[in-house]
C-alpha cells in the first residue's frame, strides 16, 4: 500500500490522524486492543432461558471503546467470536444472528421491573425490523481487525476505511466523496450502534452494489469514545481509492478548500491538540 498517496491526501484536508483500516482475517494481530473472552449466548439459549443477562450486561465492553484506545495508541483493536465485547458488537460484527429479543427490549423501551430501555426506537418490533433491514454479513474470517492504514501489510486490504473528525474535515471529505461519484446522496447518516458507522453500514451498501460513504457517530451510548464535536466518516475501499486519485482535481485545491484549513487549525488549537 502506498501510504505516501494517504499522506497527501491527508495534507490536502488538514487531517493529523490517519484513517483505520477494517478488515477481516483468519490471522490474529500481534498486539491491540481486544475485550476479554466470553461465550456467546445464542438465540436458541434465550428461547429455552438459559443466558444469565445480568453476568452478560455485566461483562459489557464496547466495540468503539477498544478502538478509542486503538487510535490513542496508534495500533489495533480486534475481535472474534469469543471477544466481542456486547451483544450488540457480536451483531453487527457478523458473529452473532438472529439478535436476541432481550437486546430489541433494550434498545427500545425496555422490560418492566427487570430492564431500563434505551429508549432509541419506539417499541421492540421497530428494533427487531431495523435488525432485519440493516442484515450484518456474517464475519467472512476469525477476526474482525481496525488499525492505521500505515500498518496495513501488501498481503492485506481493508474492506472499509474509517475517518474520525470534526465537521469541518468531514464537510472535505463529504465533498470528495460527491466529486467522484457524482452521486448527491452518496453519504448516508442511517441509524444503529457506533460500531455499525463503521463496518456494517457500509458493506450493507456494497452488499447491495451501491458505493455509499456513511457518516456516523450518532449513537449516544457511544458519544464517549469521541472527541468533542466528533464524527466518523466510513468509506469501501473501492470509493477511497478514488477519492485518494482524484482528490487533486476537487475543491480540495482551491482558496475555498484553504479558507476551511485555516478553521480546522483553529479547532486544534481551541481543543489544544497542537
Amino acid at each position: 500500500m502506498d501510504f505516501s498517496r494517504i499522506k497527501g491526501l491527508m495534507d490536502a484536508l488538514g487531517a493529523t490522524e490517519e484513517p483505520l483500516g477494517i478488515f477481516y482475517t483468519d490471522t490474529e494481530p500481534s498486539e491491540g486492543f481486544s475485550p476479554t473472552p466470553r461465550m456467546l449466548p445464542s438465540a436458541e439459549k434465550e428461547a429455552r432461558g438459559e443466558v444469565d443477562f445480568g453476568a452478560v450486561f455485566a461483562d459489557f465492553s464496547c466495540v468503539m471503546g477498544h478502538v478509542w484506545r486503538a487510535r490513542r495508541k496508534k495500533t489495533a483493536a480486534y475481535f472474534d467470536s469469543e471477544r466481542q465485547g456486547c451483544l450488540g458488537g457480536a451483531f453487527y460484527l457478523g458473529y452473532l444472528k438472529p439478535q436476541l429479543n432481550v437486546i430489541a427490549s433494550y434498545v427500545s423501551i425496555g422490560i418492566p421491573g427487570v430492564m431500563d430501555g434505551e429508549r432509541f426506537m419506539a417499541s421492540a418490533d421497530d428494533v427487531r425490523q431495523f435488525f432485519q433491514t440493516v442484515d450484518p454479513r456474517p464475519a467472512p474470517a476469525r477476526f474482525c481487525v481496525f488499525k492505521p492504514i500505515s500498518q496495513f501489510s501488501l498481503a492485506e486490504t481493508p474492506e472499509v476505511v474509517a475517518f474520525f473528525a470534526r465537521p469541518e474535515m468531514i464537510c472535505g471529505l463529504h465533498g470528495l466523496a460527491v466529486f467522484v461519484t457524482g452521486d448527491p446522496e452518496v453519504v448516508a447518516a442511517p441509524f444503529g450502534a457506533d460500531c455499525s458507522f463503521v463496518v456494517t453500514w457500509p458493506l450493507h451498501y456494497l452488499s447491495q452494489g451501491k458505493l455509499r460513504a456513511v457518516l456516523g457517530g450518532w449513537d449516544p451510548s457511544a458519544r464517549r469514545y469521541h472527541r468533542p464535536d466528533e464524527l466518523s466518516f466510513a468509506v469501501p475501499w473501492e470509493l477511497f481509492q478514488t477519492m485518494l486519485r482524484r482528490w487533486p482535481e476537487s475543491f480540495l485545491t482551491t482558496d475555498t478548500w484553504a479558507t476551511v484549513k485555516k478553521k480546522i487549525a483553529h479547532s486544534r488549537k481551541v481543543w489544544g491538540e497542537e
